[in-house]
């Protein structure tokens, strides 16, 4: 017979040559040694790095070969008595660094494009983007190493600065989109001026800048109130910006609910199953009239519209045009008259568009694809809680005269005070969270005790100054209370896992569970979210009380801790603990010498315990309780175990360890 032919040839002998011959290859082309990099990979969005990657990364880019020295050493020091947190920032040292972002805020720029021509070779200009992205990153090192300012994770792929550049040059109107609840936080103001900055109609050096405009959109407006919002647009005016306040979320259940209303209306009708998106599509306007006529539906359309808007839009606040929360039709009717005249775009041919592009830009997570799904009415563009989910600009046709934009989503290089800082705001993944208590310790600043115990039904307990506390709540505290109500253990002594209910602590704040929204400068922030704090108190006050210990498996109720009125256990000094309370408590019932009751009084074990008849020598222990007669052993025995506050058995094993119980979490006490 003849040999067996090999079903697989290309072994790993084959791969292992093949790569050699690829490797040998690159060397003589380039003359850089470098790993193969995967196509696929080349628009993951990288915002940290490490510092041998970092280093790597700086050398390619400019070409040559150099050593570097990083040194980022830094020691904590904390006193005992100090209940400042050591990762995060004093009042005093952070107006300090407040004020020097505010003088040195002109030297965080977004990489430019460098000046090109339509005559330049792509390798000419490839070159000439690398040494401008270099220089780049080489001025923020030098902010974050000479000058110690804390920067955030910016964007350190040239790939994904180069959507960016594609999409300001493409685009007409560019509209940066940020988060209500911190709106200065995901603000860029050098982005501004950059689309300003970039010429013509297809940003070619040489054909004119200041053509393209800009337009601020305030997403997830439902988070603040009507009065927030005022003030909000105050400060915009001052600034002289152009702003508006939209709700992705709002009208994408707005649209939801309209279309399973019609659903029901059209099946209640026919008799027959609702028709498909692209047939309710096309007679939306007609149905949309036949339900009006009839009324219920028209009723039912209002009623989910104040169901998803906040009663307040009818108050004169909410009445202001300028903090209006925008609808589809509105949002779409502003993009129109922000936008600048096409005419001012014409080709190199002397042809001006027909469709106006706008283009969206922002940070990951503040909702730019949400709102191109609610402008569209239907999901067309991928959304996800990840950043970077968006890899490529993508252009979608929203009318025959309007074209959007998307951009995947950009960390734009702006001063922090904190990395705690970046948790509470999104830009740092709270999965990767290595330091917990600093995040905790500013939510529990920025939400009242009364707020977090009311949305968790938590009993918080706090130390007053006779236990070394100041009377607040401490992120320790607060987490210790959150695990034990959701059965959040370590493994060993089973204390609680402060670490894992951090991390649930800072998603539901993220989500706007725990809702904080930051205020415009100069205005307090007790007052800009008291009328937010009692919107949340309105919202949990029926909510059950978690457990405050854990729970025996056979027990199916808990007893609520006693707690104590301060006009009962209140002092000059201020309001007592649980822990002094109970004290005093203990002392004033057992020790009083008015007791109605008799008590054994001295040293020991027995000392302030109600007396019923003398146990103290053996043979007091020879009859029990009932008049039974015990023998001499059970009647030592009993001597000992009445010295101790114990019980006699029955039966010869008295001294058997306990049995041990099995706990359960408390889960089942939240809702």
């Amino acid at each position: 017979m003849p040999p067996r032919r090999d079903p697989n040839p290309s072994g790993l002998g084959r791969a292992i040559i093949n790569k050699k011959a690829k490797d040998a290859k690159k060397m003589q082309e380039s003359g850089l040694y470098v790993t193969d990099i995967d196509p696929t990979s080349r628009l993951k969005s990288v915002t940290q790095e490490a510092d041998l990657d970092e280093f790597l990364n700086t050398a390619q880019l400019a070409g040559t070969d150099f050593t570097a020295e990083r040194r980022n050493l830094k020691i904590i020091q904390q006193s005992a008595g100090s209940h400042q947190n050591p990762y995060l920032l004093t009042e005093q040292e952070e107006i300090s660094t407040l004020k020097k972002h505010q003088e040195n805020k002109k030297r965080l720029r977004v990489p430019r494009r460098p000046a090109w021509t339509k005559s330049m070779t792509p390798a000419e200009l490839e070159k000439r983007e690398k040494a401008a992205f270099l220089d780049w990153r080489r001025g923020l090192a030098s902010l974050q190493e000479e000058d110690k300012f804390l920067l955030t994770p910016f964007e350190r792929n040239l790939e994904v600065w180069r959507q960016l550049w594609r999409v300001l040059e493409r685009s007409h109107l560019v509209v940066q989109i940020v988060d209500a609840r911190n709106p200065l936080r995901f603000r860029c103001e050098d982005l501004e001026a950059y689309v300003h900055d970039v010429e013509g109609a297809e940003g070619e050096s040489g054909t004119g800048s200041g053509k393209r405009r800009c337009l601020l959109l305030i997403n997830k407006a439902d988070l603040l109130t009507a009065q927030q919002r005022c003030l909000w647009a105050d400060h915009f005016d001052k600034q002289g910006i152009q702003y508006a306040f939209f709700s992705a979320a709002n009208a994408a259940a707005l649209q939801q609910a309209r279309r399973d209303a019609l659903d029901k209306h059209t099946y209640s009708k026919d008799g027959e199953p609702p028709v498909d998106d692209a047939d309710e599509e096309e007679d939306t306007a007609s149905d949309e009239e036949e339900i009006s006529d009839d009324g219920s539906e028209d009723n039912s359309d209002s009623d989910m519209e104040e169901f998803y808007f906040s009663a307040e839009e009818e108050s004169p606040e909410g009445q202001d045009p300028r903090a209006k929360v925008l609808s589809v039709l509105e949002l779409e009717n502003l993009f129109e008259r922000a936008a600048p005249e096409l005419s001012h775009f014409t080709s190199s041919s002397g042809e001006a568009p027909t469709k106006l592009v706008v283009g969206l830009v922002g940070y990951p997570n503040v909702g730019k694809s949400s709102t191109i799904n609610s402008l569209l009415g239907e999901k067309k563009v991928s959304v996800s809680s990840t950043p970077g989910k968006t890899k490529h600009f993508q252009t979608i046709n929203l009318s025959d005269s309007m074209t959007l934009c998307d951009c995947p989503g950009l960390v734009f290089p702006q001063f922090a005070t904190t990395k705690a800082d970046l948790i509470c705001d999104g830009v740092l993944p709270i999965d990767q969270m290595k330091e917990h208590t600093g995040p905790t310790a500013l939510v529990v600043k920025r939400i009242p005790k009364e707020v977090l115990e009311a949305t968790y039904g938590l009993a918080i307990k706090v130390k007053g100054a006779d236990e070394g506390g100041d009377g607040q709540v401490t992120a320790e505290n607060f987490l210790i209370a959150y695990a034990i109500g959701r059965g959040y253990t370590r493994s060993g002594q089973g204390n609680p896992d402060e670490a894992r209910a951090a991390r649930y602590v800072m998603k539901d704040y993220i989500n706007a569970k725990l809702l904080y929204c930051h205020p415009p400068p100069d205005i307090a922030e007790g007052e800009f979210n008291k009328r937010t704090h009692e919107l949340a108190l309105l919202r949990f006050a029926d909510k059950k009380r978690a457990p405050l210990t854990r729970v025996g498996k056979g027990a199916d109720t808990f007893v609520a801790s006693m707690a104590v009125s301060p006009s009962e256990t209140g002092t000059a000094g201020g309001p007592q603990d649980s822990k002094s309370g109970a004290l005093d408590r203990n002392f004033f019932e057992n020790n009083s010498t008015l007791s109605p009751r008799p008590y054994v009084q001295g040293s020991g074990q027995l000392d302030g315990k109600a007396f019923s008849r003398s146990r103290t020598y053996p043979h007091q222990n020879s009859v029990a309780d009932d008049g039974t007669p015990l023998s001499g052993r059970r009647a030592r025995v009993a001597a000992v175990l009445a010295n101790q506050g114990g019980v006699l058995g029955e039966g010869k094993k008295h001294h058997k360890k306990m049995k041990r119980v099995k706990q359960r979490s408390g889960k089942g006490y939240d809702v």
